[in-house]
């Protein structure tokens, strides 16, 4: 995309270059906040053999979960399998490469891979299978664990508003990993519920400047409840 105009006309558009085996960071938090048109578009074009990097892997029969449905995923890097069945099984059966990760740990490696620093050190998980293999060096008389950053070929993002020019803004907790997917991609698109005019955002409430959007459309969302509670 060249210009500042980051409107796309088609879910095809957005997602031109997705080619099997990239790594595609998709923002969300169980199913608040995940970019669920932009998910069907990658199930019907049919790339295969991806690597998806997210808290977890939606549910059975929406979200990420149409992706494992498909068998396109090869790998997850997640902290959660949730409330996913076929995660679970395909996981156990060894037909899906699992990559468990610390929340915290999760979402610092996608900032650091969006700041352009390619790893940290953190106390979290040592004395753990997680440290397994990894560098370990005292700070304070305390051990860490050297991680690597998380950068990504596209993230796939869902925001609630945002300008032609790509300024996204997004409603409550649906920012969760949304902001941090959103810098760590070599092609960022997002999806939104309204695009303003230039100007009609309030600068100060803008989450996801402009300059790292590569893409963006306008759709429309389902926003199925993970787990709905009812009282009588």
């Amino acid at each position: 995309m060249a210009g500042l105009d980051k409107r796309v006309s088609s879910y095809q558009e957005a997602l031109d270059g997705l080619t099997d085996n990239m790594t595609v960071l998709a923002g969300g938090f169980g199913l608040c906040g995940i970019a669920e048109n932009l998910i069907g578009e990658i199930r019907r074009r049919g790339v295969s053999g991806l690597t998806v990097v997210s808290n977890n892997c939606g549910v059975d029969g929406f979200g990420l979960g149409l992706l494992l449905e498909n068998r396109q995923i090869r790998k997850i890097i997640a902290s959660y399998v949730g409330e996913n069945a076929l995660f679970e099984q395909l996981a156990l059966n060894g037909e899906l490469e699992v990559e468990l990760t610390p929340q915290g740990t999760l979402a610092e490696k996608v900032r650091a891979g969006g700041a352009g620093i390619p790893a940290f050190f953190t106390a979290t998980g040592y004395g753990t299978p997680i440290a397994e293999g990894k560098e370990v060096r005292q700070f304070n008389q305390r051990p860490y664990i050297l991680e690597q950053a998380i950068a990504g070929d596209f993230a796939i993002i869902k925001g609630w508003k945002a300008d032609h020019y790509g300024n996204v803004i997004y409603r409550h907790t649906a920012q969760n990993f949304n902001p941090l997917m959103a810098t760590a991609a070599r092609i960022t698109v997002v999806e939104v519920e309204e695009i303003v005019a230039p100007g009609e955002l309030d600068p100060a409430a803008i989450h996801t400047p402009g300059i790292y959007v590569d893409r963006l459309i306008q759709g429309t969302f389902e926003k199925r409840i993970e787990q709905r509670t009812l009282r009588s």
